[in-house]
């Protein structure tokens, strides 16, 4: 596997580590890249045609209690995602045609429910027919495949029965968040003062990244500017009014998400883990705030008594501005690591900007009506919360697959960051242990995936073996044998990019 470095930019596809991907399929550096392109095709057919199933260990990250916890109480579940490296998400090596089948697309239409009139859809029927029979599947099932460069569907079963999507949802809320800001939008920290410069507030925006990187630098501009000024002491107060609502996600308290803030340092965090189940926080906002105030007096502005809760009043002054990564990166790591932190505070910010309030119910009408607008199926959807730890969350399989689609249309650029933020099989992110036994899926799926107790998702991408782009959603509740139902999906997804010859 390629060492892993920084984290992928809006295009990680232009970057992609072919000699690690050959290296994983057991290829010669010699080969070019057609050559590259169809043996990897060539070794999913041969998984595919002897009905082998791609093993993997079972994505978990959750501890067992909490698995029995969640497991006890109706209407929420815990994920079962594994930490990744706390480094972050490696560059994502992938098929390199991905890039070459969305440059010969068209804009596409909405998704049709009508089959492609050529023989795709009834290879897919051939194909994928049997495998979504697999009895660890459970007990109810829904499957898409889309053409992206035409939008037509080329294989629907249960394709409009909503569904618990677990934290595939989250391809529905980073898609809602970049069409309300954009790519470009940077959530901002800011600290402001009275106009007599003796009182400081630090008010949250809603960045769950800020680190101590981010609180030293906003620190040391605050404390500039109050030297500036003469003052060399204060009374520090944090603001945290952005956000409104229940602070606890439905799960209850749980190591998969903190309390909701609109100030939080490193998501709440109590380890050094980036990614993945950790000890979380209880009051993230008064951690971040104290860690502000030690900042802020080694820098030479001393602050008293510490932090306390207050609000920035409308005659205040800004100090210093601390802005968190481009929203296109933000996407890319809540799908890369399944982060529900982020993903909640990207409903937030969806709900912010369109003039909803930032909890729970303004997060669901917000992110709603961000997909309406895109024309997409959303009869029976609800977004219960942004990171699909809430059973109430309901998507269909035409919606997932259709969201995809959209990302992959030349006339939606900006929602290409949803594309590459998707775990690459065998690679990175929640895919990074999955694929790795079996060459078929290797490098070829991009997916993300979904498990709460009795609920598997799969849903991706994959360039098939005639060069298409497809956007694929397959959804699984009632199973009972998560690592088989898991092997399923994979099953499914790699059958997709061998195909038929």
């Amino acid at each position: 596997m390629a060492e892993p470095v920084k984290r992928p930019s809006i295009n990680p596809f232009s970057r992609v580590d072919r000699a690690a991907l050959r290296g994983r399929l057991g290829m010669r550096d010699g080969l070019g890249d057609r050559q590259f392109t169809a043996v990897s095709a060539v070794l999913g057919l041969a998984l595919a045609a002897g009905a082998v199933f791609a093993a993997g260990p079972w994505d978990s990250g959750q501890r067992k209690a909490e698995q029995d916890w969640a497991a006890a109480r109706a209407g929420t579940g815990g994920a079962h995602h594994r930490p990744t490296d706390p480094a972050g998400p490696a560059p994502a090596p992938s098929a390199p045609a991905v890039l070459a089948a969305l440059g010969t697309g068209v804009a596409s239409p909405a998704p049709s429910a009508a089959a492609a009139p050529d023989g795709a859809a009834a290879e897919l029927r051939a194909v994928l027919g049997p495998l979504l029979k697999d009895p660890a599947l459970g007990t109810r099932r829904g499957a898409v495949v889309i053409d992206t460069a035409t939008g037509k569907r080329l294989y629907g079963v249960g394709a409009d029965i909503p569904m618990t999507p677990a934290s595939t949802v989250k391809i529905a809320t980073t898609v809602a968040a970049l069409t309300a800001l954009g790519p470009t939008h940077r959530i901002p920290t800011t600290v402001r003062a009275s106009a007599d410069r003796r009182t400081v507030t630090l008010v949250g925006g809603g960045d769950p990244t800020l680190d101590r990187a981010g609180l030293s630098s906003l620190a040391a501009d605050t404390a500039r500017a109050l030297k500036d000024d003469g003052v060399r002491s204060v009374r520090l107060r944090y603001d945290t009014s952005g956000y409104s609502g229940p602070a606890l996600h439905p799960i209850g308290p749980n190591e998969n998400i903190a309390p909701m803030s609109a100030l939080m340092m490193d998501e709440g965090r109590l380890d050094d883990t980036s990614s993945g189940p950790a000890p979380r926080s209880d009051d993230p906002a008064r951690d971040a705030a104290d860690a502000f105030g030690e900042l802020l007096d080694e820098a030479g502005i001393a602050t008293g008594d510490g932090a306390a809760p207050g609000r920035a009043t409308a005659k205040s002054q800004p100090l210093a501005t601390h802005l968190s990564a481009p929203l296109s990166a933000l996407v890319e790591r809540a799908l890369t690591n399944s982060d529900n932190d982020i993903a909640e505070a990207l409903a937030r910010q969806t709900a912010l900007a369109t003039g909803e309030p930032a909890d729970f119910d303004g997060g669901r009408r917000a992110v709603t009506a961000q997909l309406r607008k895109l024309g997409l199926p959303l009869k029976g959807v609800v977004f219960a919360d942004g990171s699909g730890l809430n059973r109430k969350d309901k998507v269909t399989a035409a919606l997932l697959a259709g969201l995809l689609a959209r990302a992959a249309d030349q006339g939606h650029p900006e929602l290409r960051p949803v594309l590459t933020g998707l775990p690459v099989a065998g690679f990175s992110g929640t895919l990074s242990d999955r694929y790795t036994t079996k060459a078929g899926g290797t490098g070829l799926i991009r997916a993300k995936t979904g498990t709460l107790t009795g609920v598997n998702t799969l849903s991706g991408t994959v360039v098939g073996p005639r060069g298409r782009l497809l956007a694929f959603a397959f959804l699984a509740s009632g199973t009972t044998a998560p690592a088989e139902a898991q092997s399923a999906l994979d099953a499914l997804a790699t059958a997709l990019a061998a195909g038929r010859r």
